[in-house]
């Protein structure tokens, strides 16, 4: 599988493919990634990616023409190159997505900077327009950064034991049990007792309960329709 970041940036996102399981996986050939700068594509004498906003407005924008040829570039060497662009004004990226995404060969993450991007560039370029939250970051670098692990991580062979996808948060209604390691008991704490004796069938029981409360405290919304799920299927 193949990812593009479309970045002024692309040190800020490089350095994270460098380590542990995500580089070993490039080393694996099971993904690669590259990076174009939308800068080296500017007409203007000075390079120039940005501009004022019509209609007034603090700070700048993206402009189109830089963008524009960037990823009409993109396009030409590859038509099934699939575009995402990162912004806060667009759906919640959740973790069926990247289940979903994963089985593309070609994603493209387009990282906005300033105050945006001209909204013609992305609705000539964009198969999807993702939000990771509702918050307002620098750049979309770091929105294109968090996408992309999601995805790697439902690639075929990145993760060393492909069981871990299914016990995590997301792949059910309700939030991952929390777990435990050695020493049983640390700074005055132990863990349940269940965990230690080996009865499988006990053990998955609590798990399910304690999935339970976590969710319902952390996440009431994803509780009360797990809850509504089940009382239909009765």
């Amino acid at each position: 599988m193949r990812f593009t970041f479309v970045t002024l940036f692309s040190n800020l996102i490089d350095g994270y493919f460098q380590d542990s399981i995500l580089s070993r996986a490039i080393d694996k050939n099971l993904f690669d990634i590259n990076y174009i700068n939308p800068r080296d594509f500017s007409l203007s004498k000075h390079k120039k990616v940005d501009d004022t906003a019509f209609g007034g407005g603090a700070g700048m924008l993206m402009s189109p023409q830089p963008l524009f040829d960037t990823l009409q570039s993109i396009r030409d060497e590859d038509e099934d190159a699939y575009i995402i662009f990162a912004t806060p004004v667009a759906k919640s990226f959740v973790q069926n997505d990247a289940k979903r995404l994963a089985h593309k060969k070609h994603i493209v993450f387009v990282s906005g900077r300033y105050e945006g991007i001209d909204e013609r560039v992305i609705e000539e370029f964009g198969d999807e327009v993702f939000s990771i939250g509702d918050y307002i970051l620098t750049g979309g670098e770091l929105p294109s950064l968090v996408m992309c692990d999601a995805i790697v991580r439902n690639i075929d062979g990145v993760l060393g034991n492909s069981e871990s996808l299914e016990v995590e948060s997301f792949e059910s209604e309700l939030l991952e049990a929390p777990s435990f390691t050695k020493p049983q008991i640390y700074n005055e704490k132990d863990i349940p007792s269940e965990f230690l004796k080996g009865n499988h069938s006990k053990i998955r029981s609590l798990k399910s309960a304690l999935s339970e409360c976590k969710t319902s405290f952390f996440r009431p919304e994803k509780h009360l329709k797990h809850n509504t799920r089940k009382s239909y299927e009765k």
